[in-house]
């Protein structure tokens, strides 16, 4: 079996944060967003090799971390596109990269910035009892929520109905940007495609393909989360550090007060200040300040301000006049 993780995304929402950083190199806790992902993926025997889908203006970045890192499996499989307008699409990236990669062989795709906690293994289990093509199912909790994703209607746990961002949602099971697909099926890809159908979302390709045969979804209930805007990030860190807060060992913190969920990386300096659910990018200053709910990024110093839902870019200098 072969997986992709798809991350050829720019992230305009969370810019300047990500305006030159991939946003699954999101710190979380000791590693990054795309880490929870690598690590299920390494520890499976059952998947062989692991393409990271990205684009040409990231690659180095990933390469950089590839070479840093202690996995064995992923390698870089580049789009060649530099600007988001030239995107693919990512069902077009998909065929392209299984044309590229030569892929001939059952095939799981999960989104990078998912911050799953279900467990990839487990829905491999259930895609090798279905034999069939397979997508994980959420229960947002809100109809407004639903409109952002493909919304799943169910038979017992076979799909009937799928509808990529629905104006009206019926209810709020939605699709998470995790699939299996077997080794028959992806040839498909280029169908779908060939009759000038949406090449944007992979979405569109399920809708599609439920038309065609069964698709089924593996559901849970425990955390997930789309790390798409500044607020679903930090909503993720909260998750994960349930109330707590990280503090790396090398980083200074003076006469301040730290609230819950507050993430602090190596170097940085915080000294007579209030921070409050907001992370802290290495060797960044914060001095006479408060934070609230924002994301002040590496080498930056913020000093006499009061920040509120706020991103600051790397190697800002922001003060009090």
């Amino acid at each position: 079996m072969k997986a992709v993780v798809l991350a050829g995304g720019y992230a305009t929402r969370l810019w300047p944060i990500t305006r030159h950083r991939p946003k699954m190199f999101l710190p979380i806790g000791d590693g990054t967003v795309i880490d929870t992902i690598f690590e299920e993926l390494e520890a499976d025997d059952r998947i062989d090799e692991v393409f990271i889908s990205t684009n040409e203006y990231f690659a180095d970045e990933f390469e950089e971390f590839l070479a840093e890192s202690d996995y064995d499996k992923p390698t870089l499989s580049v789009e060649e596109t530099v600007e988001e307008d030239e995107k693919f699409g990512v069902v077009g990236a998909m065929a392209q990269l299984i044309d590229r990669e030569e892929v001939d062989d059952d095939l799981l795709i999960v989104a990078g910035d998912n911050l799953i906690s279900f467990g990839l293994s487990n829905f491999i289990d259930y895609f090798e009892e279905k034999q069939s093509p397979s997508l994980v199912a959420y229960d947002v909790g809100s109809k407004e929520k639903a409109k952002s994703y493909g919304l799943v209607e169910l038979e017992g746990d076979r799909v009937v109905n799928f509808q990529e961002k629905p104006e009206n949602p019926a209810s709020t099971l939605v699709s998470i940007a995790c699939y299996l697909y077997p080794q028959d099926t992806l040839p498909l890809f280029e169908d779908y495609l060939s009759d000038d159908n949406n090449p944007d979302e992979p979405g569109w390709f399920v809708q599609w393909l439920q038309s065609h045969e069964d698709v089924y979804a593996f559901t849970f209930d425990t955390e997930w989360y789309d790390i798409g805007t500044a607020a679903s990030y930090l909503d993720a860190v909260e998750g994960y550090l349930e109330g707590d807060n990280y503090v790396h060992d090398d980083a200074v913190i003076e006469g301040s007060d730290l609230g819950d969920n507050v993430h602090v990386m190596a170097g940085a300096h915080i000294e007579n200040s209030t921070i409050d659910r907001s992370v802290v990018f290495p060797d960044a200053t914060i001095v006479d300040s408060t934070l609230d709910e924002s994301i002040v990024d590496e080498q930056t110093h913020v000093e006499g301000l009061e920040l509120t839902e706020s991103l600051v870019g790397a190697y800002s200098q922001l003060r009090d006049e």
